[in-house]
């Protein structure tokens, strides 16, 4: 009940009225899983540098329908630290070459999600995130319900051993699920791990 009032309100609370798609009710059997690469793990501070998003359909994993994005720096924020670039393999250059502004990006991201539920891992905090860019775009956080995946193996794994010790880190989770790995910290790859560990799951459950 509560899940439906929080709904209603958003919708209610809705800044621009040709959002209205992100309510429409979700394609069946579709989901998009989503991840960020920020500049530290900081909600308030932190800023997203990259966006990844891959559509999934039933079984499927649709990488050639991808979205992935570079945002470009702005005045908001500051430059990004040896580590930073380390990680990410982006340097500043890249993202004012290649990046778009944070409100073309929101834009971007509203449009591929529309009405379809996030699957992600650790996506709380990518939602916090992509939040942040939305909200000044459209007045609301994101509406679409969301899907943890390190929450649906603890329930696979609790089902297989109630009461034992439940490993939830990433790497765990997909040798244990048997599912290729990608190279990390690559929006588009994280993506697309968190989906395929999405739909072995689901199959797991006879979904």
């Amino acid at each position: 009940m509560f899940k439906t009032l929080q709904r209603a309100w958003r919708q209610h609370q809705l800044r621009d009225p040709a959002y209205q798609f992100l309510f429409d009710p979700a394609p069946p059997d579709e989901w998009v899983s989503i991840d960020c690469e920020t500049t530290g793990l900081d909600r308030a501070q932190d800023h997203i540098i990259s966006i990844g998003a891959v559509p999934i359909r039933g079984q499927q994993v649709l990488t050639s329908q991808r979205l992935e994005i570079l945002i470009r720096p702005d005045g908001g924020r500051a430059p990004l630290t040896a580590d930073n670039v380390r990680i990410h393999q982006l340097r500043e250059a890249d993202l004012a070459e290649h990046g778009v502004s944070p409100a073309e990006a929101a834009e971007r991201v509203l449009r591929f999600i529309g009405s379809r539920p996030l699957v992600g891992y650790f996506l709380e905090f990518d939602v916090a995130m992509l939040n942040r860019l939305v909200q000044p775009l459209i007045g609301i956080p994101l509406p679409q319900p969301q899907i943890e995946v390190s929450g649906l193996y603890y329930d696979h794994k609790y089902r297989q051993n109630p009461g034992g010790h439940i490993d939830l880190r990433f790497d765990v989770l997909m040798n244990d699920l048997q599912l290729p790995r990608r190279p990390a910290h690559h929006p588009v790859n994280d993506a697309t791990m968190a989906a395929l560990a999405f739909v072995k799951l689901r199959a797991l459950q006879g979904r």
